[in-house]
C-alpha cells in the first residue's frame, strides 16, 4: 500500500468533507454484544462536545471530489480546479479500522461526490458500511450521506448497516437550486426521505411484532440547508425545516452559513463574511419549534421576515408580544414558563415540580438554573421583582442588551462579546 498517496487523499477528501455539518449525531443504539469492536450506544457520536463536556470523533471524509454536478455553491463541483481524488471501498474501512484502534475515532461519516450516476456511487457508500458491519464486526456509529437519486433497494440496505442516514436539501426553495444547480431538483432529494422515513415506521412496527427484525437507520434521518446562499429568508427556511419535522420525522435539520468559494456573480462576493450570528439564530429558532412548543408563524410572520441578530427568536416573540407578560411563575402552565426568555426546558419543568412545595423567589429560580438576568423583565414571583417597572417601557429591548453586555464583556471584553452572539437558547 502506498501510504504517502493514502495520507494525500485522506488530506484531500477530510478538508473537502468540511462544509457538511450535518455528521454531528447522537442517538444510536446499536450494541456491541458479540465481542466486536466499538459500541454507538455507549457514547454516541458527535464531532464536537457533549452536554457533560466529552469530546467525540468520528472519521469525516468523502469517499471522492469527482462530481458530475456543476453546484456553483460547492466546492467539489465539476468546474472547479481543485485536486481530485478518490478513496476505494477497502481504503474506507482500512483507516475506520485503524483509527478506531488507535483511539482517534469512535465512528464514521462518509458522504461522497456523484461519479458516473447515483447508484453506481450509493452502492460504494453501503459497500464500505456493509463490509465493516459484516467483515470486521464494527459496531461504532456510522452515518452515510444518502445520494439524490439513488435506488429504493440501495437506501433499505443503507439503512440497514447504517445507524443514520442523511439527504442534504441544500438550497432552501426549488428556485434557488434552479439558479444555481440546474441540473439538480428537490424531487430526487425528498424522494429518498420519504422512503427512509416510510421504512422507519414500518421497521419499528414489525418489531412490536418479531423481536428478530433488523435495526433500520435507529438515529433516524437528517438534513442540511445552505443558509446565504441565495435570498431566501428566514422566514421560508423556517417553514422549510418545520416541513420537514412534521411530514418526514426529520431527526434534525441543519444550517450551515455559507462560505463564499466562488467568484460566481450568482454568489456572494469571495470575502463576504459568513452569516454565522444569522445560522446560530436558526438553530435557536429550531430548538423552539422541537423543544419549546412554538409554531413556526409564531416565530416569524411574513411582513418581518429576518430573525433579529441582536436578540435569540424567544426574546424575539417576548418582545413583540409583551402582553402575554409578566408570567405568574407560583401557577402559569408550562406551556407559559417554557417561553419566558431565559428559563430552559429542564429549568421549566423544575419550576412546576418546585412550586408545589414553596412559593419561589428570585433566588430559587437562579438556583434552579434560570438565566435570571433576561427572566427577570417578564415574570411575577412571591418576592418584589423591581425590573417589571421596565416591562412597558418602550426601550425594553435596549435595557435587556445592556443588562446582559455589562454582564458578560465586563471580565474579557473582547472574547465574550463573541460568546454573547453565540450564546446559547434558554
Amino acid at each position: 500500500m502506498n501510504y504517502d498517496r493514502l495520507k494525500d487523499k485522506l488530506e484531500i477528501l477530510a478538508d473537502a468533507a468540511k462544509y457538511d455539518v450535518s455528521c454531528s449525531s447522537s442517538g444510536g443504539n446499536r450494541k456491541n454484544s458479540n465481542k466486536g469492536l466499538g459500541d454507538s450506544s455507549a457514547s454516541g457520536i458527535c464531532h464536537t462536545y457533549t452536554e457533560d463536556g466529552r469530546c467525540v470523533s468520528l472519521l469525516k471524509i468523502l469517499l471522492t471530489n469527482f462530481c458530475i454536478y456543476d453546484c456553483a455553491y460547492c466546492v467539489t463541483r465539476k468546474s472547479n480546479d481543485i485536486e481530485r481524488a478518490a478513496f476505494t471501498v477497502e481504503e474506507v474501512v482500512d483507516l475506520t479500522i485503524n483509527f478506531y484502534r488507535r483511539n482517534y475515532i469512535e465512528g464514521l461519516f462518509l458522504s461522497s461526490g456523484i461519479f458516473k450516476n447515483a447508484d453506481y456511487t450509493m452502492e460504494r457508500l453501503v459497500r464500505v458500511a456493509k463490509k465493516l458491519r459484516l467483515e470486521h464486526n464494527f459496531n461504532g456509529y456510522i452515518h452515510l450521506k444518502s445520494i439524490p437519486g439513488a435506488s429504493d433497494d440501495l437506501m433499505r440496505e443503507a439503512g440497514l448497516y447504517a445507524d443514520r442516514l442523511s439527504m442534504n436539501l441544500e438550497i432552501p426553495t426549488e428556485s434557488g437550486l434552479k439558479l444555481l444547480a440546474p441540473d439538480k431538483n428537490h424531487q430526487d432529494m425528498i424522494n429518498p426521505m420519504r422512503f427512509v422515513k416510510n421504512e422507519l415506521i414500518q421497521y419499528k412496527e414489525e418489531k412490536k411484532k418479531f423481536k428478530s427484525t433488523p435495526k433500520f437507520a435507529p438515529a433516524g434521518q437528517s438534513t442540511q440547508v445552505i443558509v446565504g446562499a441565495t435570498q431566501e429568508n428566514d422566514f421560508q427556511i423556517i417553514h422549510v425545516a418545520n416541513h420537514f419535522y412534521t411530514n418526514f420525522n426529520m431527526k434534525r435539520v441543519y444550517y450551515s452559513g455559507y462560505v463564499p468559494i466562488s467568484n460566481d456573480t450568482r454568489l456572494p462576493a469571495i470575502g463576504t463574511q459568513v452569516p454565522l450570528i444569522r445560522e446560530n439564530r436558526l438553530y435557536q429558532a429550531d430548538w423552539l419549534m422541537r423543544f419549546y412548543c412554538f409554531k413556526a408563524n409564531e416565530i416569524l410572520e411574513k411582513d418581518n421576515p429576518f430573525l433579529d441578530l441582536d436578540v435569540d427568536p424567544k426574546m424575539g416573540w417576548a418582545l413583540r408580544n409583551i402582553t402575554q407578560f409578566p408570567v405568574i411563575i407560583q401557577n402559569a402552565p408550562l406551556e407559559m414558563i417554557l417561553r419566558v426568555p431565559g428559563i430552559g426546558v429542564k429549568s421549566a419543568h423544575k419550576i412546576v415540580h418546585a412550586r408545589r412545595f414553596q412559593n419561589l423567589t428570585m433566588e430559587h429560580l437562579k438556583k434552579i438554573g434560570v438565566a435570571v438576568n433576561r427572566a427577570r423583565y417578564f415574570i411575577s414571583v412571591s418576592n418584589e421583582n423591581t425590573h417589571l417597572k421596565f416591562l412597558n417601557a418602550l426601550n425594553l429591548k435596549e435595557i435587556i442588551l445592556t443588562d446582559m453586555k455589562s454582564k458578560f464583556e465586563k471580565p474579557f471584553d473582547n472574547q465574550l462579546s463573541l460568546l454573547n452572539d453565540a450564546t446559547f437558547l434558554r
